[in-house]
């Protein structure tokens, strides 16, 4: 049983790392990475990537507090250095696990300052949510302002959505609903047979607490604020980034917009950081604008190793800030709680 466990785990860690790396050696394979280093030496302006940084660590910033304000329906009041900290290590831990993000920055909260596992949790799929659905209204506009581009891409990539619904039948879907609902059901059973079933009916009480926090959040305004300037800061983080090669500089925030749209969908796929499906997808959008297949390579490997690179820096920063961080007890986070502010 040990060895099972063992076994998944590296499954867990590689299959994600052998499938970026994948999609990378295929893009590379003809790449000549000696003139990478005269590249970056002479044909980039660093000054435009070092302006997209404060974005991109305001973004991270703002979803701890956005983070915080979700929790306080749900009773949890953790302090907001501690909710952005947690963030700051949540990304940066999703580099070696894709996904264990969400559950290392609850842990944190736990740790730090004794906040419920499961609300926390419930309170990050409630994120993610949300995030999903601004994800979704923008690729929506974008697509209407940009439908020629995406036209092209499908047509490029063999990719349609036409094929893909076509391949399931007013029948298969029946059946396929009726078998997702026979599996809940027969996990329900299977729970209760369990003698767990008590410590996850309460685990998953608390997960449901947290994803309806959003209901109760006091200041609504505020919250499709710190949404807004997640997605904003994202954006810019990416944008001026295009200044940093003469290539893409004339582009315009279109062009940019479409390849971070597609960028963004790219990154669901369980690799490091969006590795391989990020490149491939920007390239891809870069080339229809009319950027040559060796600068758009140049564009996606740079800028995604830089900003993988300030990921890996807000980590350390975190775990650093983190190891002089005070636990608090119960009592103190009962007294503290309502008095800690963004």
């Amino acid at each position: 049983m040990e060895l099972r466990k063992i076994a998944n785990v590296i499954i867990k860690i590689m299959m994600p790392l052998v499938l970026g790396g994948a999609i990378l050696y295929w893009m590379y394979r003809d790449f000549d990475f000696r003139n990478i280093g005269h590249f970056m030496q002479h044909d980039m302006h660093w000054g435009w990537m070092l302006l997209s940084f404060p974005f991109g660590i305001l973004a991270q910033a703002i979803r701890g507090w956005r983070w915080r304000q979700t929790l306080e329906p749900v009773d949890e009041h953790p302090r907001s250095s501690t909710c952005v900290n947690s963030v700051f290590l949540s990304y940066a831990a999703s580099l070696v696990v894709p996904r264990i993000g969400e559950f290392t920055r609850c842990g944190v909260l736990k740790r730090y300052d004794g906040t419920s596992f499961a609300k926390a949790l419930g309170t990050v799929v409630t994120e993610r949510a949300i995030d999903s659905i601004v994800v979704a209204t923008i690729a929506g506009l974008t697509l209407l302002l940009q439908v020629r581009v995406f036209n092209t891409f499908f047509d490029e990539t063999g990719t349609s959505l036409e094929s893909i619904m076509r391949g399931f039948s007013a029948t298969g879907y029946a059946v396929t609903a009726v078998c997702g609902m026979a599996a809940l059901w027969l996990l329900h059973v299977l729970l209760k047979k369990l003698s767990i079933y008590n410590k996850v009916k309460a685990t998953l009480s608390g997960i449901l607490q947290g994803v309806t926090s959003l209901r109760k959040v006091r200041n609504i305004p505020l919250f499709i604020l710190l949404t807004a300037g997640i997605w904003a800061c994202y954006f810019l983080h990416y944008y001026l980034t295009f200044f940093c090669f003469d290539f893409t500089a004339n582009l315009g925030a279109a062009c940019a917009m479409v390849t971070f749209v597609v960028g963004s969908i790219a990154v669901i796929v369980p690799t490091p950081n969006g590795a391989g499906p990020w490149h491939f997808a920007v390239k891809t959008m870069l080339m229809l604008y009319g950027v040559a297949e060796a600068d758009a390579l140049y564009f996606v490997l740079i800028v995604h190793t830089v900003q993988t690179m300030l990921v890996i820096l807000l980590g350390v920063w975190a775990w650093g800030a983190l190891a002089f961080t005070k636990r608090r007890t119960d009592a103190q986070t009962g007294a503290d709680g309502n008095a800690t502010s963004i």
